[in-house]
């Protein structure tokens, strides 16, 4: 099977924090990364919920917004996945 190399960028704070816990759990982050991605592929989305709090939301116009974005984003990966 061949091999990419994915590079992305996160805040050292964020990096040090996720290292540590990947650490407890015996796990590098690359590991974790790849667990991610494939749970990812798995459930066919993200592998957990995602939820925002009332006050987040002014108004019902970005709440649809939103809800339109994501569900583009969506249609993206999924393409993109069938190939």
């Amino acid at each position: 099977m061949a091999t990419s190399v994915v590079q992305f960028r996160i805040d050292d704070e964020l990096k040090e924090q996720a290292t540590e816990i990947y650490d407890k759990l015996g796990l590098d982050l690359s590991t974790a990364m790849r667990i991610f991605l494939k749970r990812s592929v798995a459930v066919r989305g993200l592998p957990f919920g995602m939820t925002l709090s009332d006050e987040e939301f002014a108004t019902d116009t970005e709440v649809m917004k939103l809800s339109e974005s994501l569900m583009d984003k969506n249609d993206r990966v999924y393409k993109e996945l069938a190939k």
